[in-house]
């Protein structure tokens, strides 16, 4: 079982990536636990169900439901989650466990972070984003009219489990918007990693066991590294963020609604890699691979009618804009990239607009 810890200030706990690796949940419950309450989606729940339930042997628990979608990833949501909790009974004891993908593990955790001040969540991400990228480092927080997880917090769960298993019954565009988090991760700091995606497609489409698992497990090292290396994004963390500010940007200009975040940061990661070749930070040959791999992981959704000023406007607030300074995340070669803050106005607005070209619905 390959397992990877995460040590922070808050808590040390492992990401565990095992194929039936839910079986184990009940091993992870606090003694003296409370209420139990899991965070799921319909679909989710109709799909895997069954084998939480299994894992949870008999043990007491209460299903509450989330609609879903960016669109509702908001602090409402969070409100009638946490109302429901309180009439079910629950207290500074409870004990959440997201079950779902990315929108889940970041609205119920943000649920731990704040119910009673903080109580205990488990993590169980059912999609490949949410194995590899949202579960894992304690970001948890829900979106704003004006931008992605603009409220939010820093909670670490008690335990990561990640069953590849399930991701057999995850839509095709789903798999390949989960693809991109890993692509991100070689891009940032491990260029065998992205190599395999170049060299590998066929196989990483047909989702092969091995090649799969093998995926998971570096990204998640990658991320668990980085994490316990800068937990509240000060530093080193802040390169995980390649492709999101500019994808950021886009889920807000389109409201949540036409773009999966995969493909809305693949997109990004396109744009950021047109400003470093724009900056002559990126060698050609570099900038070449990085395009043809995201090319060869798509389609996403056109970008047609997307206004160059609005994405450029919104970027303004993104997390990572402090004091008006937009920071973006560019890379220099494959493996390595740089934080790199007073980018002229001009070459932003020309890497946008050379993005948005390339996927438009020709």
């Amino acid at each position: 079982m390959p397992q990877y810890q995460v040590a922070t200030p808050q808590r040390t706990y492992s990401a565990l990536i095992e194929r039936s690796a839910i079986t184990g949940l009940k091993g992870f419950i606090p003694s003296g636990c409370g209420r139990i309450f899991v965070v799921t989606t319909r679909d989710v729940w109709d799909l895997q169900g069954d084998r939480l339930r299994a894992a949870l042997g008999g043990t007491a628990f209460e299903v509450l439901f989330f609609a879903g979608g960016e669109a509702n990833k908001r602090i409402s949501e969070v409100e009638q989650l946490a109302v429901q909790m309180v009439e079910a009974g629950a207290d500074r004891s409870s004990l959440l466990i997201a079950f779902g993908g990315g929108i889940v593990t970041d609205i119920t955790g943000f649920l731990a972070a704040i119910f009673m001040r903080g109580i205990p969540v488990i993590q169980i991400p059912t999609t490949l984003l949410a194995q590899v990228d949202a579960a894992i480092g304690g970001k948890t927080g829900v979106n704003l009219t004006v931008g992605k997880n603009l409220a939010g917090s820093f909670h670490q769960p008690l335990v990561v489990l990640i069953d590849p298993a399930v991701l057999g019954t995850l839509p095709e565009r789903e798999y390949r918007a989960g693809l991109y988090e890993v692509i991100k991760a070689g891009i940032i700091v491990d260029a065998p990693l992205f190599r395999l995606f170049a060299e590998r497609r066929t196989e990483v489409l047909a989702q092969v066991p091995e090649v799969v698992d093998h995926l998971i497990a570096e990204a998640v090292r990658i991320k668990a590294e980085v994490v316990s290396a800068d937990e509240k994004e000060s530093g080193l963390r802040r390169i995980l963020n390649f492709g999101h500010t500019f994808g950021h940007a886009l889920e807000a200009e389109t409201r949540y609604t036409r773009f999966l975040h995969g493909e809305a940061v693949s997109w990004g990661m396109r744009a950021a890699t047109y400003l470093a070749d724009g900056l002559g930070m990126l060698p050609e040959t570099d900038r070449a691979e990085i395009l043809s791999v995201l090319d060869n992981y798509g389609p996403i959704p056109p970008l047609d009618g997307i206004p160059v000023a609005s994405l450029q406007a919104l970027l303004l607030h993104d997390k990572k804009t402090i004091q008006q300074r937009i920071h973006f995340v560019l890379p220099v070669k494959i493996g390595q990239v740089k934080v790199v803050a007073d980018v002229p106005e001009t070459r932003v607005q020309r890497a946008i607009e050379r993005a948005l070209a390339d996927c438009q619905n020709v």
